[in-house]
């Protein structure tokens, strides 16, 4: 047996994460993902990107100090290997470019811009084999800070993927076109309509957090009803109820009914009845696809 540990930053548009995990590799049987340790940082870098265009000045130095502690931690842990990865806000950033230059030059981290093709590509190498089922249909679906992706499988295979700038900060400044959500909702009735019964697999730290106020059992699916009641409950709440009554973080607190609306028109529109949360994401993709890229 042989123990090593990885490293994951995913630099997404509501928030910054480092996943630290180790790889357990054994003869002659399948290696082992197991999450060791996962730090959350509030920089929300599509507020400035979606509003003004552009990262301003003190989010970049948020980023310069996450980045510079990050690099400590994975020191302190023994990471052998890292990735880092930028969605949407840093992609559409007009100083996108130069903040990942910056950082690379300030913090010795190297940060690689993906488009939402490979996000969703990346999404779908995490385990999901505990959720998933040969012989059935899902559809995968990442909401973000600044966009959606998604990927239907079938037969255990990805056969459709697609990404859309509908993320919970766009919706929270009001920034999603009429006209994005109906190419959501017509591209989900098109590519699932064929496949008969289907579940939605939903993955991102808002539906993570839903999940677990839900109190159901892990491994077991939220329904559609379910998870439209939790809706109305939230949406009824106030700010204040929000962070006081149910303990959610101020950058939390914000979108996640926009977030769960999301999740519940792709249940609605490929007639899903239950949605499987797995709580795997971007970062634990990463990882794996890091692994098999070094071996």
């Amino acid at each position: 047996m042989r123990l090593s540990k990885y490293a994951a930053i995913d630099i997404g548009s509501n928030a910054v994460r480092l996943l630290v995990s180790n790889v357990i590799e054994r003869k002659n049987k399948p290696t082992i993902f197991t999450k060791n340790a996962i730090i959350r940082v509030p920089i929300r870098l599509g507020q400035d990107t979606f509003t003004h265009g552009s990262i301003g000045m003190p989010n970049q130095q948020r980023m310069i100090n996450a980045m510079q502690s990050f690099k400590m931690l994975m020191d302190v842990h023994g990471v052998s290997h890292y990735m880092a990865c930028a969605t949407s806000a840093l992609r559409e950033a007009k100083n996108g470019k130069q903040l990942i230059d910056r950082i690379r030059k300030e913090t010795e981290v190297s940060v690689e811009l993906i488009d939402g093709k490979r996000e969703a590509e990346i999404i779908a190498m995490t385990d999901l084999y505990n959720v998933i089922k040969s012989h059935k249909s899902y559809l995968f679906v990442d909401v973000g800070g600044g966009s959606t992706e998604l990927t239907v499988i079938k037969s255990g295979k990805s056969i459709a993927s697609k990404s859309f700038k509908i993320g919970t900060v766009r919706l929270l400044n009001k920034m999603v076109k009429d006209s994005e959500l109906e190419n959501y909702k017509n591209w989900i009735e098109k590519h699932t309509k064929a496949l008969g019964s289907i579940s939605v697999v939903g993955s991102g730290g808002t539906i993570n957090k839903v999940y677990k106020m839900s109190g159901r059992k892990i491994g077991k699916p939220l329904s559609y009803m379910l998870l439209s009641e939790q809706y109305e409950f939230l949406k009824q709440r106030t700010h204040k109820e929000l962070l006081v009554d149910l303990q959610l973080n101020p950058d939390r607190a914000d979108v996640i009914v926009p977030a769960v609306h999301v999740y519940l028109l792709a249940m609605k529109h490929s007639k899903a009845n239950k949605i499987y949360i797995p709580k795997v994401g971007l970062a634990d993709g990463m990882v794996k696809l890091l692994y098999k890229e070094l071996h």
